[in-house]
């Protein structure tokens, strides 16, 4: 049983890709307006987009195939729909219409003595606020959280590595809760196995542990809760406190195993994760991206009681 009085159930079989098309390692999903899941990976259909029954429509963005990583859908003010992307071996993140029309794109932070190249700026994660503010975080490369105006404009940045306040050790995702009055942004400090939170101006306000082993990002999960990808074989749903964890799909076995993301998949198990790097909450269902050379994605439905 999970939290909040649910739990999960494997739609089986969900994703149907076509043998035409080949993923490589799935990194983030999100569902537009129209109920089509965005998956994004490193392969030549980097954005490969799905119907709500998981058959494959189409892709685009062959320029990301080696550097895919972060991705955020939104609505915009316009009433058109954008993603926002990341990409770790260009150093850059992007915004395009679901079209896969470039509408910005935003290189390394001008920041002397953070950046002394391009190449040190591997962004991870990205999400934008009401406001259209647009929060990265610099993962891969000096673990800075920065962040930009809806133009692309640099504003700030806060965190990185010694010496900073605070220090992130491999902080991999972000997400901004709007559920509450005032928003607040959370970083998923992979390494260090917490979260940080902060207001939108960059005030910190806590670091939260807890019961994670490599949590990559964090979404929301109903009035309170959150639920978040776990890379070592598991996610996990906290109650809005971040306590009372609950693990769902969890697959000790592979956390011991040298192969590792790299299981064949005819030893996958349906109901058993590898190593889920993204997700989403959508229409009652819960959608998995593995970090795994074939990509993978499942879907579980809420079930309460």
């Amino acid at each position: 049983m999970l939290d909040f009085g649910c739990r999960l159930e494997l739609v089986p079989d969900w994703l149907k890709v076509p043998d035409s098309v080949k993923l490589g390692f799935t990194h983030g999903i999100a569902f537009d307006s129209l109920d089509r899941a965005f998956v994004f990976n490193m392969s030549e259909h980097a954005i490969a987009i799905f119907d709500r029954d998981g058959h494959f429509l189409k892709s685009w963005g062959s320029s990301f195939a080696k550097g895919a990583h972060g991705l955020h859908l939104r609505m915009e003010e316009d009433g058109k729909e954008y993603v926002y992307l990341t990409d770790i071996a260009r150093h850059l993140v992007a915004k395009y219409t679901l079209d896969g029309e470039e509408a910005l794109t935003i290189g390394a932070p001008p920041v002397p003595s953070l950046y002394g190249s391009p190449e040190q700026y591997k962004p991870t994660d990205i999400d934008v606020a009401p406001n259209g503010d647009i929060y990265v975080v610099d993962g891969y490369g000096e673990y800075a959280l920065h962040r930009f105006d809806r133009e692309g404009n640099w504003l700030q940045c806060w965190g990185g590595k010694s010496g900073a306040e605070p220090v992130f050790y491999e902080p991999h995702g972000l997400f901004i809760d709007t559920r509450a009055v005032e928003p607040l942004l959370y970083v998923a400090d992979r390494r260090h196995r917490r979260f940080v939170s902060f207001r939108l101006d960059g005030t910190p306000v806590e670091a939260i542990g807890g019961d994670f082993l490599l949590p990559c990002d964090l979404t929301a999960l109903g009035e309170h809760g959150f639920v978040l990808p776990d890379l070592n074989g598991r996610i996990t749903v906290v109650d809005g406190r971040f306590e009372n964890a609950v693990h769902a799909g969890q697959n000790p076995s592979i956390w011991e195993d040298p192969r590792w993301p790299d299981i064949p998949p005819e030893e996958w198990l349906p109901d058993r994760f590898i190593s889920p790097h993204g997700l989403c909450v959508h229409d009652g269902h819960i959608y998995v991206a593995e970090w795994v050379p074939q990509g993978r994605v499942t879907k579980w439905k809420i079930v309460t009681p």
